[in-house]
């Protein structure tokens, strides 16, 4: 449903705006996630942890209209889901079924040839650190609503968004470049079903849901709907005019769970403690190359194996596995030990111009920034 809204978006989402609890006032992280319900963000759950405890804050509303947001509602964690597909493959280095330097053509024989591309050069490696060259100017975006209303319910197989990426030359030869590729994180979806006999799905409930005992992460399939609490998930195309984008078949290997605050937290931190990862596969994640044109919103930002990292405001660095996928954005760190961590999750994409665009993505950098350097 599209509605034209304006000023009247800025009063009806500040006063659903509300405190974690009665002591905690206005809380650094509330006045934070206040801050990003002003850019015109429709809802905000927030969730810091340390040695000390964990906090939420939520901000705006569930629905246009409506109450405050749920602390434990559910939001589809886009591309945040790449770090789980990459968490499955360390798994499996770890236990000499596969190695980061496998080729394409060993796992998928003949599937990446021709035009330009050649799956004996290109490397589990390559692919998880998005240095493979592959093309993802086929994978199908959505960029209004009309586009929206016209895809949402669209089912797509990894083996056709392979197929379709492969029909454009590659920007660049494997390692010679670093270009973020959606579409080569669906190669290492079928590359984990190939070694394993099982989706890539299956594997991340298997060896990371069910073993951290979430009972709120799951993944949706067919079904576009989000089932439990959940807030709408908004996006803002044209200036002024938010289209409720709640529902989408868009799951696959570069972005597909659905999950809440508390699991996700539970899930970056358990991926740098040592519950998920072995040291050797902690420091294959974390060898990083720098992630070209991203400097506009993360400072020196650079990439490793499913997870970015970026440059704190106070110094240091700060791990960040995040995503977006349409009417939600998520943003997580932790930190290298996985003793302090942040999860956002925002209900809305301001996607109607550049500067609405910086402005969302600033909030939230302060966001986690006032958490992460505290």
């Amino acid at each position: 449903m599209r509605r034209r809204l304006f000023a009247a978006i800025a009063m009806t989402l500040a006063a659903a705006a509300v405190p974690v609890s009665a002591d905690a006032g206005r809380s650094t992280l509330q006045r934070d996630a206040d801050g990003i319900v002003a850019t015109g963000v429709t809802g905000v759950l927030a969730r810091e942890t340390s040695p000390h405890g964990s906090r939420t804050a939520v901000s705006g509303v569930r629905v246009l209209g409506g109450s405050a947001p749920r602390a434990d509602g559910r939001f589809r964690i886009g591309s945040t889901n790449k770090v789980l597909v990459g968490t499955v493959v360390l798994q499996l280095v770890a236990e000499g079924r596969m190695r980061l330097d496998d080729s394409v053509e060993k796992w998928l024989p003949g599937l990446v040839q021709g035009n330009g591309y050649d799956g004996r050069k290109i490397t589990v490696r390559h692919l998880l650190q998005h240095t493979a060259g592959i093309s993802d100017d086929s994978f199908p975006n959505i960029e209004n609503a009309q586009q929206y209303y016209e895809r949402r319910y669209l089912v797509r197989t990894e083996e056709e968004v392979v197929r379709a990426g492969l029909r454009n030359k590659p920007p660049f030869q494997p390692g010679g470049g670093w270009d973020y590729s959606n579409t080569g994180y669906n190669l290492v979806g079928l590359m984990i079903k190939a070694v394993t006999g099982r989706t890539w799905y299956d594997e991340v409930d298997r060896r990371i849901v069910r073993p951290l005992h979430l009972r709120d992460t799951y993944f949706p399939g067919p079904n576009p709907k989000i089932s439990g609490p959940h807030a709408h998930g908004y996006t803002r195309f044209t200036a002024g005019e938010y289209t409720d984008t709640t529902e989408l078949i868009d799951a696959d290997a570069s972005g597909g769970y659905i999950s809440t605050l508390k699991d996700l937290d539970r899930i970056v931190r358990a991926i740098f403690d040592g519950r998920l990862l072995k040291p050797a596969q902690l420091r294959e994640l974390t060898t990083t190359v720098a992630m070209e044109g991203t400097d506009i919103i993360w400072r020196n930002a650079r990439y490793g194996l499913g997870v970015g990292s970026r440059e704190l405001s106070c110094g240091g660095r700060v791990w960040i596995p995040s995503g977006d996928q349409i009417g939600f954005k998520t943003r997580t760190a932790v930190s290298a030990d996985g003793t302090r961590s942040v999860v956002v999750s925002m209900s809305t994409q301001l996607n109607d111009s550049m500067d609405a665009v910086l402005a969302q993505e600033n909030a939230a950098t302060k966001l986690i920034d006032d958490v992460m350097c505290r």
